[in-house]
């Protein structure tokens, strides 16, 4: 009997200024007045020029959502330019941070050795990495969408000690799947999520295995996202498109009511 707690991840993208942010974020709030909030947590990744705005709101209405960046620097200060290190994300009351976003890997050519040192550095600012994995469509239809994930999994998660591997989020993110309006068949999204599950049992045994939460994302929508959560290794969503609207993204994150 697994003990995680479903977590459900909107990311906002580079989508809503702060003003909409806030609207987005305060809906949110009163939506999720109908779900029952402790059976599952709730996470918005929004961009970095709202994360204040959206700290305000969330202190200031007291609501039951966490949140975090898209990304950030594995440098902790210094000339990096255009850079937001962990330190500043930690000071605006983040939680959480995305790392190795399939759309970082592909637009800004971020491998295992950038996603590695961007989770270490996570860590050492008091973050939680929620680290992206998954395959391209060549991959899938080769038959090679495990282990080219679990290649990600491992260079994204290498020097971690058992405590820190105990923390991380993984996202398996098919990226065919994602804003495609495709979606991995529920059986597909468990066989790599199971994988994943495996490999973290194999590095770091059935403790760290048995807590790390394994979230599924691409074209996650309120009408197939019960299904999904049906299975044994998948334990939440990371959510694109429907989290930029409250009423959908609480319906997903209300899913088993």
């Amino acid at each position: 009997m697994t003990t995680r707690t479903p977590l459900m991840a909107g990311n906002w993208k580079m989508n809503l200024d702060w003003k909409q942010g806030l609207a987005l974020v305060e809906e949110l709030g009163e939506q999720l007045k109908e779900v029952d909030t402790s059976l599952v947590e709730t996470v918005v990744l929004p961009p970095f020029v709202d994360l204040r705005t959206v700290q305000v709101a969330v202190d200031a209405g007291k609501l039951p959502i966490a949140y975090g960046a898209q990304d950030l620097s594995a440098h902790e200060s210094g000339a990096y330019t255009g850079e937001v290190s962990g330190s500043m994300l930690k000071a605006l009351g983040c939680t959480y941070v995305a790392v190795g976003h399939s759309e970082r890997r592909q637009y800004h050519g971020e491998d295992e050795q950038v996603t590695g040192a961007k989770v270490k550095a996570a860590f050492a600012a008091g973050l939680i990495p929620i680290l992206c994995v998954g395959e391209p469509l060549e991959e899938r239809q080769a038959g090679r969408h495990v282990e080219h994930t679990l290649a990600q999994l491992e260079g994204g998660i290498d020097g971690l000690n058992a405590e820190q591997a105990k923390q991380i989020v993984i996202a398996y993110e098919p990226v065919w799947a994602i804003g495609t309006g495709e979606v991995a068949t529920p059986e597909d999204a468990q066989e790599v999520c199971s994988a994943i599950r495996g490999a973290l049992r194999s590095l770091h045994g059935d403790e760290v295995a048995d807590a790390v939460r394994v979230l599924y994302g691409g074209s996650v929508k309120s009408s197939n996202v019960a299904e999904l959560m049906t299975k044994q290794d998948v334990d939440g969503a990371l959510v694109g498109g429907a989290s930029l609207k409250a009423e959908e993204f609480a319906k997903i994150v209300g899913y088993q009511g």
